[in-house]
Order: structure tokens, then C-alpha cells, then sequence
């Protein structure tokens, strides 16, 4: 029954782990979308694996439910803890756009996640991590 959904492939859609300084929990995952038109009912899963020191780890799923997200904007998903920047954290992030969903894996790999690979992201005014 899953083969018989069509999904159409994501565009401008991306996700971006930023650095807030002021903050009490400073790193945090946001959804961009650069279309120009919403997104609806977003369905964001998280989650992190990997090894360290020979252990395997992994984290809990998270699950995180978005309305709608306007054309050129973006969406705070959830803090971030830096304890897990070694592992993969993986987001699987699904939408609407009217009555076709789309669905898409997003991986930041171990260690991606860290200051030397800051930019600034125009669409959070912010520095940070930009999925590509």
C-alpha cells in the first residue's frame, strides 16, 4: 500500500541547527521553508545513532507536529543538545502541499555539527548549521 503513494520530490525545504547565545538551551533545530507558498500538517521525527568509544548509542524518537508553515518561513522543531553532536541525528520530515505530501531524510553526521562549519543563514538572521 505505501507504493501506491507518490512522493513528490521536496524543494526549498531545509533544515538548519542554530547557536542562540542569550539562550539558556543555546542550540536549536529549525525547519526553512524558501517556497512561496505554506506547508501544512509537518510531522517532524528525530532522532540520534552512532558509536563512541565502541558503544553503540542511540537516543529517543522525538515526534514534533507543525501546522502550517508560511511561504518564507521558518519553524522552530526542537533544542538540541551538544552531548549529541558525535552521533547521526537524523530528521524525517514529512508535509502537505494541498493534498500531495512529501516526505524527506534529513542526516547531520557526527561531528557536522560544530562551530567550524558555521554560516549565516539569511533565513533565520542567524549563524549556524545548514543541511544542504
Amino acid at each position: 500500500m505505501i507504493n501506491d503513494i507518490e512522493f513528490p520530490e521536496v524543494k526549498n525545504v531545509t533544515l538548519a541547527i542554530v547557536k542562540e547565545e542569550e539562550e539558556e538551551s543555546p542550540w536549536k533545530v529549525y525547519l526553512i521553508n524558501k517556497n512561496q507558498f505554506p506547508i501544512e500538517n509537518t510531522l517532524v521525527s528525530s532522532k540520534g545513532y552512532g558509536e563512541a568509544e565502541g558503544e553503540k548509542q542511540k537516543t529517543s524518537v522525538l515526534r514534533h507536529f507543525l501546522e502550517t508553515i508560511p511561504g518564507n518561513n521558518s519553524a522552530l522543531v526542537e533544542p538540541i543538545d551538544p552531548s549529541v553532536f558525535h552521533l547521526n541525528n537524523e530528521y524525517w520530515v514529512s508535509y502537505y502541499v494541498g493534498s500531495a505530501i512529501y516526505d524527506k531524510r534529513f542526516l547531520f553526521v557526527p561531528d557536522a555539527i560544530k562551530e567550524e562549519n558555521m554560516i549565516f543563514i539569511k533565513e533565520l538572521d542567524k549563524e549556524g548549521v545548514l543541511h544542504s
